[in-house]
Protein backbone atom coordinates (compact mmCIF):
# COMPACT_ATOMS: atom_id res chain seq x y z
CA UNK A 1 0.00 0.00 0.00
CA UNK A 2 1.24 3.47 -0.85
CA UNK A 3 0.62 5.84 2.07
CA UNK A 4 0.69 9.57 1.45
CA UNK A 5 2.67 11.16 4.29
CA UNK A 6 2.27 14.83 5.18
CA UNK A 7 4.45 14.91 8.31
CA UNK A 8 6.54 12.66 10.51
CA UNK A 9 4.35 12.61 13.65
CA UNK A 10 1.29 11.48 11.67
CA UNK A 11 3.37 9.05 9.62
CA UNK A 12 4.94 7.38 12.65
CA UNK A 13 1.57 6.45 14.13
CA UNK A 14 -0.33 5.62 10.92
CA UNK A 15 2.42 3.70 9.12
CA UNK A 16 3.08 1.74 12.30
CA UNK A 17 -0.62 0.94 12.62
CA UNK A 18 -0.96 -0.12 8.98
CA UNK A 19 2.17 -2.30 9.09
CA UNK A 20 0.19 -4.84 11.12
CA UNK A 21 -1.99 -5.61 8.06
CA UNK A 22 -0.21 -4.24 4.99
CA UNK A 23 3.16 -3.90 3.37
CA UNK A 24 3.45 -0.11 3.35
CA UNK A 25 5.54 2.43 1.46
CA UNK A 26 5.46 6.09 2.40
CA UNK A 27 4.93 8.79 -0.22
CA UNK A 28 6.00 12.35 0.54
CA UNK A 29 4.28 14.83 -1.77
CA UNK A 30 3.48 18.13 -0.08
CA UNK A 31 3.82 21.20 -2.31
CA UNK A 32 1.74 23.11 0.24
CA UNK A 33 4.53 23.27 2.83
CA UNK A 34 6.16 26.67 3.23
CA UNK A 35 8.66 28.13 3.58
CA UNK A 36 11.13 25.83 1.76
CA UNK A 37 13.14 25.43 4.98
CA UNK A 38 10.03 24.03 6.67
CA UNK A 39 9.57 21.66 3.76
CA UNK A 40 13.15 20.43 4.12
CA UNK A 41 12.75 19.91 7.85
CA UNK A 42 9.53 17.92 7.43
CA UNK A 43 11.03 15.81 4.66
CA UNK A 44 14.05 14.98 6.81
CA UNK A 45 11.77 14.00 9.70
CA UNK A 46 9.71 11.79 7.33
CA UNK A 47 12.97 10.08 6.31
CA UNK A 48 13.70 9.52 10.00
CA UNK A 49 10.31 7.82 10.44
CA UNK A 50 10.97 5.61 7.41
CA UNK A 51 14.24 4.50 9.05
CA UNK A 52 12.55 3.91 12.43
CA UNK A 53 9.83 1.75 10.87
CA UNK A 54 12.07 0.24 8.19
CA UNK A 55 9.78 1.27 5.32
CA UNK A 56 10.57 2.77 1.95
CA UNK A 57 9.78 6.44 1.38
CA UNK A 58 9.16 7.76 -2.11
CA UNK A 59 9.95 11.46 -2.33
CA UNK A 60 8.15 13.50 -4.95
CA UNK A 61 9.58 16.71 -6.39
CA UNK A 62 8.70 19.86 -4.44
CA UNK A 63 6.31 21.73 -6.74
CA UNK A 64 5.13 24.68 -4.68
CA UNK A 65 4.52 26.74 -7.82
CA UNK A 66 1.74 24.35 -8.88
CA UNK A 67 0.26 24.49 -5.39
CA UNK A 68 0.21 28.31 -5.37
CA UNK A 69 -1.43 28.43 -8.82
CA UNK A 70 -4.07 25.93 -7.70
CA UNK A 71 -4.91 27.52 -4.34
CA UNK A 72 -4.34 31.25 -4.94
CA UNK A 73 -8.03 32.06 -5.40
CA UNK A 74 -8.78 30.50 -2.00
CA UNK A 75 -6.00 32.25 -0.07
CA UNK A 76 -8.47 34.04 2.24
CA UNK A 77 -10.49 30.93 3.05
CA UNK A 78 -10.41 29.77 6.68
CA UNK A 79 -8.79 26.53 7.80
CA UNK A 80 -11.03 23.59 6.76
CA UNK A 81 -12.43 25.72 3.92
CA UNK A 82 -12.34 25.24 0.15
CA UNK A 83 -8.58 25.87 -0.02
CA UNK A 84 -8.01 22.79 2.12
CA UNK A 85 -10.29 20.68 -0.09
CA UNK A 86 -8.33 21.77 -3.17
CA UNK A 87 -5.05 21.03 -1.38
CA UNK A 88 -6.24 17.54 -0.38
CA UNK A 89 -7.27 16.91 -3.98
CA UNK A 90 -3.95 18.03 -5.41
CA UNK A 91 -2.01 15.71 -3.13
CA UNK A 92 -4.39 12.75 -3.29
CA UNK A 93 -4.60 12.84 -7.08
CA UNK A 94 -0.81 12.67 -7.27
CA UNK A 95 -0.75 9.84 -4.70
CA UNK A 96 -3.38 7.85 -6.63
CA UNK A 97 -1.43 8.33 -9.85
CA UNK A 98 1.87 7.33 -8.21
CA UNK A 99 0.30 4.25 -6.60
CA UNK A 100 -1.26 3.12 -9.87
CA UNK A 101 1.87 3.81 -11.95
CA UNK A 102 4.10 2.06 -9.42
CA UNK A 103 2.04 -1.13 -9.22
CA UNK A 104 0.48 -0.71 -5.77
CA UNK A 105 -3.02 -2.20 -5.30
CA UNK A 106 -4.12 0.44 -2.81
CA UNK A 107 -3.32 3.84 -1.36
CA UNK A 108 -4.34 6.01 1.56
CA UNK A 109 -3.15 9.08 3.44
CA UNK A 110 -2.19 9.91 7.00
CA UNK A 111 -3.97 13.30 6.78
CA UNK A 112 -7.15 12.15 8.53
CA UNK A 113 -5.19 11.84 11.79
CA UNK A 114 -5.08 15.60 12.28
CA UNK A 115 -7.91 17.22 14.25
CA UNK A 116 -7.69 20.08 11.73
CA UNK A 117 -8.49 17.82 8.77
CA UNK A 118 -11.92 16.61 7.66
CA UNK A 119 -11.75 12.83 7.28
CA UNK A 120 -15.04 12.62 5.37
CA UNK A 121 -13.80 15.06 2.72
CA UNK A 122 -10.40 13.37 2.50
CA UNK A 123 -12.06 9.97 2.06
CA UNK A 124 -14.49 11.25 -0.58
CA UNK A 125 -11.64 12.80 -2.58
CA UNK A 126 -9.45 9.73 -2.15
CA UNK A 127 -12.21 7.43 -3.46
CA UNK A 128 -12.81 9.72 -6.44
CA UNK A 129 -9.16 9.56 -7.52
CA UNK A 130 -8.98 5.85 -6.76
CA UNK A 131 -11.78 5.25 -9.28
CA UNK A 132 -10.11 7.52 -11.83
CA UNK A 133 -6.79 5.65 -11.53
CA UNK A 134 -8.36 2.19 -11.11
CA UNK A 135 -6.91 1.51 -7.70
CA UNK A 136 -8.36 0.96 -4.21
CA UNK A 137 -8.39 3.63 -1.52
CA UNK A 138 -8.36 2.73 2.17
CA UNK A 139 -10.91 5.00 3.83
CA UNK A 140 -9.91 5.91 7.35
CA UNK A 141 -10.31 8.36 10.16
CA UNK A 142 -7.07 7.76 12.00
CA UNK A 143 -7.90 10.30 14.72
CA UNK A 144 -10.51 7.88 16.11
CA UNK A 145 -9.62 5.74 19.14
CA UNK A 146 -7.23 8.44 20.39
CA UNK A 147 -5.11 8.22 17.25
CA UNK A 148 -4.00 11.84 17.46
CA UNK A 149 -3.11 11.52 21.14
CA UNK A 150 -1.12 8.36 20.43
CA UNK A 151 0.74 10.09 17.59
CA UNK A 152 1.70 12.95 19.92
CA UNK A 153 3.04 10.49 22.50
CA UNK A 154 4.94 8.45 19.90
CA UNK A 155 6.48 11.49 18.24
CA UNK A 156 7.65 12.83 21.60
CA UNK A 157 9.18 9.47 22.54
CA UNK A 158 11.16 9.49 19.26
CA UNK A 159 12.13 13.16 19.49
CA UNK A 160 10.35 14.13 16.27
CA UNK A 161 9.71 17.70 15.23
CA UNK A 162 6.03 18.58 15.71
CA UNK A 163 4.87 21.47 13.59
CA UNK A 164 2.10 23.84 14.72
CA UNK A 165 0.51 24.46 11.31
CA UNK A 166 -0.42 22.32 8.31
CA UNK A 167 2.40 23.75 6.23
CA UNK A 168 0.34 26.12 4.14
CA UNK A 169 1.56 29.71 4.30
CA UNK A 170 -2.05 30.93 4.34
CA UNK A 171 -2.94 28.90 7.43
CA UNK A 172 0.23 30.08 9.14
CA UNK A 173 -0.62 33.69 8.30
CA UNK A 174 -4.18 33.27 9.64
CA UNK A 175 -3.06 31.85 13.01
Amino acid sequence: MLVHVCCAPDALYVLGLLQADYEVTGYFYNPNIHPPEEYGLRLEEARKVARILNVDLIEEIYDDERWFKTTQIFKDEPEKGRRCDVCYALRLEKAAWKASESGFDMFTTVMSLSPLKKADVINRIGKMFARRHRIDFLEANFKKQDGFKKSVELSHSHGLYRQNYCGCIYSQRNK
